[in-house]
């Protein structure tokens, strides 16, 4: 099954430091040596968001971000594993490594 965790950043987080870029690189390592690796990406912040809605008759285009929140989406790994547990083992590890909250989400 795979997994979506979620990097959730906040304001007052500032960006990684070169010791938590390292602790990613390793956390990727082990995910991609395990088998558990799918995907996984940075985002830039929200201020370079641009919002589509073409729910009407013409696609309506905002910039910025969707919400104005504190915390935002940061990052994500997306990896395959075995079931929920497995999953949450390895979000915790992937928290520890960034430094930061994370979400772990199921894809259906």
């Amino acid at each position: 099954m795979q997994y979506l965790i979620s990097v959730i950043f906040n304001d007052t987080d500032g960006l990684a430091t070169p010791d938590e870029d390292a602790a990613i690189d390793v956390f990727n390592d082990r995910l991609q040596a395990e088998g558990h690796w799918v995907f996984a990406g940075g985002l830039a912040s929200p201020g370079t968001a641009t919002v589509i809605d073409n729910r009407g008759g013409e696609a309506l285009v905002t910039d910025g971000p969707f919400l104005e929140s504190k915390e935002y989406l940061a990052g994500f790994w997306i990896i395959e594993a075995p079931d929920l547990d497995v999953a949450l083992k390895l979000a915790a590890e992937g928290s520890k490594a960034c430094n930061r909250k994370v979400e772990v989400r199921p894809f259906l």
